[in-house]
């Protein structure tokens, strides 16, 4: 027996098909994707639309470069990547901005988590270069994780001087990310940003460095403003995104403290929540 999908839930605001939207920028899991991580249906004919509007789409993610790109390969012609937390944007295979860590940093980083799996922690570092990347795990549990959102991955001996540019360490805690890893890495707090980005991973960047950061030099490149940027996000990483629009819509599965940012309220990623208010606010035929 199917069910009607859940209705739109948004804060009040200007009539539908009203608003002057130029770029929407959108998280991928728990956004976008669904539970199954499945894009949602109606995508692709709504990204044509979208084009021929004028409306630059952007997804912004955890995930890498490759791994978007991949996912979009017959539709990322001028679309802008907002990968690997806003630590690296690319458009047309054109790097736009990136935020490199120190390679002494990204090294302390990995010897953190060598410690803690010396403490019997099960959890893994991945060394998010602009190439590739690089992982020191090579058990099929931990690569099965990888795989979903690093296409271009190495395993290596040593991941604390590859031959790249760092951009990022993800570590995956196959416990809690929140209660076990991200408290270890305190010491690291001082200095960069330990950001607890999933149930299971949390990742490590230069202060400088977010998704909100790379959106907001996005918008000056562009000479987009906020009212004209519309945003998507589910989780804690996606915060500073968020305060970067006046159009901000939290997915009604999203964190308590990410519902409690945005501006708006979408529906779940599971009831297609980015297309049906892209749609509504857009006055996009359905």
């Amino acid at each position: 027996m199917s069910t009607a999908p859940a209705p739109l839930m948004t804060t009040p605001g200007p009539p539908a098909g009203s608003a002057d939207i130029r770029l929407i920028v959108t998280d991928m899991d728990g956004t976008l994707l669904d539970d199954a991580k499945r894009m949602p249906p109606g995508l692709r004919d709504m990204l044509a639309e979208l084009r021929r509007r004028g409306v630059l789409f952007s997804p912004a993610s955890g995930r890498q470069y490759a791994t978007l790109a991949r996912e979009f390969a017959d539709v990322a012609e001028g679309m802008v990547f907002i990968a690997e937390n806003g630590t690296y944007v690319v458009r047309d295979g054109v790097e736009l901005s990136s935020d490199p860590l120190e390679p002494e940093d990204a090294a302390r980083v990995v010897r953190a988590v060598r410690a803690l799996v010396a403490d019997g922690v099960d959890v893994g570092a991945v060394v998010c270069g602009k190439r590739s990347a690089y992982v020191e795990r090579s058990d099929e549990a931990f690569l099965a994780e990888v795989r979903k959102y690093y296409v271009e991955h190495r395993v290596v001996e040593d991941a604390t001087a590859p031959d790249d540019d760092v951009i990022k360490v993800a570590l995956f805690d196959f416990g809690s990310a929140a209660r076990t890893t991200a408290p270890a890495l305190a010491p690291f707090t001082a200095t960069h940003q330990v950001v607890v980005s999933g149930e299971h991973w949390v990742d490590v960047m230069n202060r400088t460095a977010d998704k909100g950061a790379a959106l907001r030099r996005l918008q000056r490149e562009l000479g987009i403003t906020p009212a004209q940027t519309m945003v998507f996000g589910d989780y804690l990483n996606d915060l500073e995104m968020l305060d970067a629009a006046e159009w901000s819509f939290a997915m009604a599965n999203a964190h308590p403290d990410v519902i409690a940012r945005a501006r708006h309220l979408a529906p779940s990623n599971n009831d297609n929540g980015v297309l049906r208010t892209i749609t509504r606010v857009l006055g996009l035929p359905t």
